[in-house]
């Protein structure tokens, strides 16, 4: 058998087999969770920023 032809029927197998859809599936739920993490992490960020700041502020003028 050539190499091609066995390339082919690896392939034709592969595409049968339902195996690797599980394995797709979990990546793009891991991706969404991902890209809301990321989302909610900016938001979290900017909070935290503020926070900071507001402590600055008053231990600045609290201690002029």
């Amino acid at each position: 058998m050539r190499r091609i032809d066995r390339f082919v029927l690896r392939l034709q197998r592969l595409f049968k087999l339902e195996n690797g859809q599980d394995l797709v599936e979990y990546a793009l739920v891991i991706a969404l969770i991902a890209l809301g993490v990321t989302a909610s992490m900016r938001t979290l960020a900017t909070g935290i920023g503020a926070v900071f700041t507001r402590i600055s502020t008053q231990l600045s003028s609290s201690v002029s």
